[in-house]
């Protein structure tokens, strides 16, 4: 009897790793399990390999995608608001870090260009060399930066490989929701761009000090520290969990561009057309406060390298 019930207990524990499922701590007496294994909640943090992002489980809900009328800094393609229901993912905590990335390149000998556009000299402009050779401090814990939609693509697959596991890039409706964490605000923290600092590395008083032709630049009134990029994580997190949804790099989606929401899904699957623009959202760490917001769109073709075009990852859960 007892050799029966350590049997089907470890039947239980295999499928339920099978299925993706968490084993949360039990205790077995007797034969028993005296707590029963749960599905991740939302807020429940792994990985699912050594190197590999921290995901965060995103909950279930519905939200209003877009902007209204009234919101400052607001472009055309934010609208028309409209309802989109969400169902469970997991997201990565953080942008994909040059380490991360680095770790795939260098597995799979992996060239993402010799090209890249850059600011330098108070100018952006296309100039030779990749994501290993940017022109300022780049450590393993910074954003990527200088990667296409092309690249990001790989990365997942690479990803999905190694794991086992089902990551893509999130769709534009699941980006959204994850970047607003339950609130209907400009921006996670509110709708004052100057609370920006503790929250997210944008165009600041930092930036206008340090970068040429920046003093020109329309920026958020206070002080983060980080001219630049800034290690991921640096700032609070949102309601979700999630740090740097705003500001850092620009994030690219799995949507293709279109210059409104009319006909957009409301189920939060990835909305696809001729693919000649990928949408990027969130801003980045040279972006005035109307381009730091929730609800901005951005969109450029996926062989497209810039030094603040970076990515994260979401993964499909049980």
């Amino acid at each position: 009897m007892r050799e029966a019930s350590i049997r089907n207990l470890l039947g239980l524990v295999t499928a339920l790793c099978v299925i993706g499922i968490p084993i949360q701590a039990q205790a077995v007496n007797d034969g028993k399990i005296a707590k029963a294994a749960k599905a991740p909640q939302a807020g429940y943090i792994f990985r699912d390999c050594s190197g590999c992002p921290e995901m965060v489980v995103i909950p279930p809900g519905v939200f209003n995608m877009g902007s209204p009328d009234s919101e400052d800094g607001r472009s055309n393609d934010e609208e028309p608001v409209h309802r989109v229901n969400i169902a469970t993912f997991a997201m990565g905590k953080t942008e994909i870090t040059r380490g991360q990335f680095a770790a795939f390149a260098d597995k799979n000998s992996y060239s993402a260009g010799d090209k890249c556009s850059t600011l330098e000299g108070g100018k952006v402009a296309e100039r030779t060399g990749d994501w290993r050779k940017l022109r300022y401090g780049q450590e393993d814990d910074y954003p990527i930066g200088c990667v296409n939609w092309n690249d990001a693509q790989a990365y997942t697959k690479w990803l999905s490989r190694k794991t086992g596991k089902q990551y893509r890039l999130p769709t534009e409706a699941e980006w959204e929701y994850a970047a607003r964490g339950n609130t209907t605000t400009s921006r996670y923290w509110g709708n004052n761009p100057d609370e920006a600092c503790a929250y997210a590395n944008a165009a600041d008083k930092t930036a206008q000090a340090q970068i040429k032709g920046a003093s020109s630049w329309s920026v958020d009134n206070c002080t983060d520290g980080f001219a630049y990029t800034a290690p991921v994580g640096s700032f609070k997190a949102n309601a979700f969990g999630l740090n740097d949804m705003l500001g850092n790099a620009w994030e690219w989606t799995a949507d293709s561009y279109h210059d409104s929401y009319k006909g957009a899904p409301a189920d939060g699957s990835a909305w696809q057309g001729d693919g000649a623009k990928r949408v990027l959202r969130g801003g980045s760490w040279n972006n005035s406060p109307r381009n730091v917001r929730s609800a901005i769109r951005n969109s450029y073709k996926p062989a497209q390298r810039y030094s603040f075009f970076g990515f994260r990852v979401v993964r499909k859960l049980p």
